[in-house]
């Protein structure tokens, strides 16, 4: 069975220590067995008293998220920009240590929501621009057991990395053991043709996974092959958690960024609540 988790951003952002102190027994209680903790900005919660208050819930971070917000880019960026998100994500995996993670993931390359058009050779010469900037990363995390997992985002996001197949040829030359992917059902729902043969082609570059319905919404109120899902995840001898990534209609900043213009479920503690049971039982059959 994998471990399930739940991203504190289906409640709040940015993540405050009050918020965490708050949800962390919550979470828990409902019987989830991770967090996905944001780093958003570099003092948002005391990252020694969250690593104390999880460890008192009996819960573990499944992932440190990075948040490549506005002028964060590994790519088609002033060089100063360059080296200012590198070294924010050295910072993502100095938190994922303390907090006993060993994933830091999201779209590393990119600031959310930055998109321009490339040809074939614009786009080789954006791929390989990241992966010279994101290699002292990889050696810095792969030193402290942390590895980075890069995410595809949708067409809507991003234009830099929308597919699997993409991502595999954006990291190909960077080490499988310190680089990796995120996978996140929404995002596979818009750009891939279905949710198995990326998962197949990704095989062991899966380091982490992130779930929600096709819309945003609670895992289980949608369309989404999650048996097929389920399966290749097993096929590809995928070990680490699932955990629900949804967002609040009630964030001015975050549902500007994430595109929430209504609330995708009677009240947000049913995302995590229902998506949980869905999730239980999806794996249990």
């Amino acid at each position: 069975m994998f471990p399930i988790g739940v991203n504190t951003w289906v409640w709040e952002s940015p993540l405050s220590d009050a918020a965490l102190s708050r949800l962390v027994p919550r979470i828990a209680g409902w019987g989830f067995d991770a967090v996905e903790l944001p780093v958003e900005q570099r003092d948002d919660i005391d990252v020694g008293r969250a690593a104390e208050l999880l460890d008192e819930h009996g819960l573990t971070t499944a992932a440190v998220c990075a948040v490549t917000s506005t002028g964060r880019n590994l790519v088609a960026a002033p060089d100063e920009q360059i080296v200012a998100t590198q070294d924010y994500l050295r910072h993502c995996v100095d938190v994922a240590v303390r907090l006993g993670s060993t994933v830091v993931g999201g779209p590393l390359y990119s600031e959310v929501g930055r998109t321009w058009r490339m040809d074939a050779a614009e786009r080789d010469a954006v791929y390989r621009r990241f992966r010279e900037s994101l290699a002292p990363i990889a050696d810095y995390a792969g030193e402290r057991g942390v590895r980075l997992a890069v995410e595809p985002l949708n067409r809507y996001e991003t234009s830099v990395l929308n597919t699997v197949e993409q991502a595999l040829t954006a990291v190909a030359e960077l080490p499988s053991a310190s680089v990796g992917l995120m996978l996140d059902t929404y995002h596979l729902n818009i750009e891939e043709r279905d949710l198995v043969a990326p998962i197949l082609a990704a095989g062991d570059r899966v380091a982490h996974v992130q779930v929600c319905a096709n819309d945003r919404g609670t895992p289980g109120a949608d369309h989404l092959d999650w048996p097929g899902f389920l399966g290749a995840l097993r096929t590809v001898g995928y070990r680490g958690a699932l955990c629900i990534e949804s967002f609040t209609a009630h964030n001015d900043a975050i549902a500007v960024a994430a595109s929430v213009w209504r609330p995708l479920a009677a009240a947000q503690d049913d995302i995590a609540v229902d998506g949980l049971a869905f999730l239980r039982a999806a794996l249990a059959a």
